[in-house]
């Protein structure tokens, strides 16, 4: 495992649209760029078992996104998800980035789906090559909020953000993981200390406004998978309550080459929950090579 402490030793601060901001690099800058896009309430730090087998590969890059780990979580922000992907093409752009591949989790997704729609209009900054989702709300009607996310959303919202504690903050993780892949302690501590850097919990009910925004641009960031030019791959761990099984059908309802249970652009890993990438890194950074590998062959 790669420590908080050594992500964060590892990253460094870019002022990015007026705001600090985490990034983090590694691999070979000759290698193929792919860019990683956490989820909700965590941050970049989810990639960690992943890291080093993506790094001997890609040139890999990630940040912590506004509001979020160790980035600045200002509260006079609306923190669109339009904003957060203009973030990934400024640094992109930075980097001297002009084609780039996605790995995406949960908020993540709806990220890539904004790059994406974007590339479809014509207005990208750069060239997406393909994208892997795993386990987000990539269709609002099948998106099931827990508890704490409904909660979150009503008036109560800040009152609630303020009342979390560390031992309700691991029941929801708790609740979420695959039954056999509980978070380990050092998870919870982790997700625990980057959702309380520069005070994150006073933004929480702010960060969580991407749900109703899903619904505002639902026409717009479905299209831009249905009909994406590019490869899309979904990986997906059927045991998640917010986005998992459920999740997975609707996808093949709605995507045409996605049809069938066997069909390579769908994996689903059927014993792991919304975290697949903390559950179980090597489950996960096999399926994305081995989607990957299909790329080249193809």
């Amino acid at each position: 495992m790669i420590t908080l402490a050594q992500w964060r030793q590892q990253g460094e601060l870019e002022s990015i649209n007026g705001q600090q901001i985490f990034t983090r690099t590694g691999g070979d800058k000759s290698a193929p760029a792919l860019v990683l896009i956490h989820g909700y309430p965590s941050a970049s730090w989810d990639w960690e078992g992943m890291w080093q087998a993506l790094t001997q590969r890609y040139y890999v890059i990630t940040l912590d996104m506004l509001g979020f780990g160790f980035s600045a979580k200002p509260k006079d922000t609306r923190y669109l998800i339009t904003e957060q992907a203009d973030i990934f093409e400024y640094y992109l752009h930075k980097l001297n980035i002009t084609d780039y591949h996605i790995l995406a989790h949960d908020y993540g997704d709806t990220v890539a789906q904004e790059l994406l729609a974007r590339q479809r209009e014509g207005s990208a900054k750069q060239r997406i090559a393909s994208v892997c989702l795993l386990n987000g709300g990539l269709f609002p009607e099948t998106h099931k909020p827990v508890l704490i996310q409904k909660l979150l959303l009503s008036p109560l919202g800040p009152l609630v953000s303020k009342l979390i504690t560390k031992r309700k903050f691991a029941d929801n993780l708790r609740r979420i993981f695959g039954p056999n892949t509980p978070p380990t302690p050092e998870v919870v501590d982790s997700l625990w200390q980057l959702l309380n850097h520069n005070n994150g919990l006073a933004v929480m009910h702010k960060l969580i406004d991407y749900i109703p925004q899903r619904q505002q641009h639902r026409e717009r960031w479905v299209e831009a998978i249905i009909e994406s030019n590019v490869p899309v791959k979904l990986i997906n761990g059927s045991k998640d309550p917010i986005s998992g099984q459920h999740m997975a059908q609707r996808y093949r309802q709605l995507i045409s080459n996605a049809s069938n249970a066997n069909d390579v652009n769908v994996t689903e890993l059927t014993q792991l929950g919304h975290y697949p990438q903390l559950e179980d890194a090597e489950a996960v950074t096999t399926a994305y090579l081995q989607f990957r590998d299909s790329l080249n062959q193809s």
